[in-house]
């Protein structure tokens, strides 16, 4: 194996910890979850940092690891409910989201060509505060004592977090959209 293809060879190894992450939380394997959890996070610094550090970056891995980043934390979230940790409500905003980007984005390939798909920052702190209220529930059920209002605090502000990016991705690439069929390019 070319040694440029590891970045990716770890995050298809954390695409293929995500379903083993939902299996462990709905089998309440709960210290498990939280390992598995943490390696995910792990491998994902690591990647970055690899194809970073050495220019190993691809196409292939632009595209493969925000992949793994949402259904990691997706299928985290789709566990937390299952074992009752967060809200139905909760839940499906994230996945409404997720959905709504991935539908934008796809829309925008078929009429505009290639997405870059960059984040913005608040798109990136939403999912970072969706990654800490994760780690939160995951530390609660393996047995850290934590108070009730912190996981509480980090619910509402996942909530507006994500609320408040879905809208700015919307409303930011729908008038990037609407400009470029105003104004096609020659």
């Amino acid at each position: 194996m070319n040694l440029r293809h590891i970045p990716n060879a770890i995050t298809g190894l954390r695409l293929a910890m995500a379903p083993l992450l939902l299996w462990l939380l709905w089998a309440r394997h709960f210290e498990a979850a939280l390992g598995v959890a943490l390696v995910a996070g792990a491998s994902d610094l690591v990647d970055g940092f690899l194809a970073k550090r050495f220019g190993w970056q691809s196409r292939l891995g632009s595209l493969l690891d925000p992949i793994a980043d949402k259904l990691m934390l997706g299928l985290a979230m789709l566990g937390l409910w299952l074992v009752a940790m967060l809200p139905a409500w909760l839940v499906g905003l994230v996945l409404v989201r997720d959905l709504v980007i991935v539908a934008g984005a796809l829309a925008w390939w078929r009429v505009g060509g290639p997405f870059d798909g960059k984040p913005t920052w608040l798109g990136k702190l939403s999912t970072l505060s969706q990654l800490v209220l994760v780690l939160l529930c995951l530390m609660e059920l393996a047995g850290w004592e934590l108070p009730l209002r912190v996981r509480l605090e980090a619910i509402l502000a996942v909530a507006l977090l994500t609320f408040a990016s879905g809208i700015d991705y919307v409303v930011r690439y729908g008038v990037r959209a609407w400009h470029a069929t105003r104004n096609p390019a020659p």
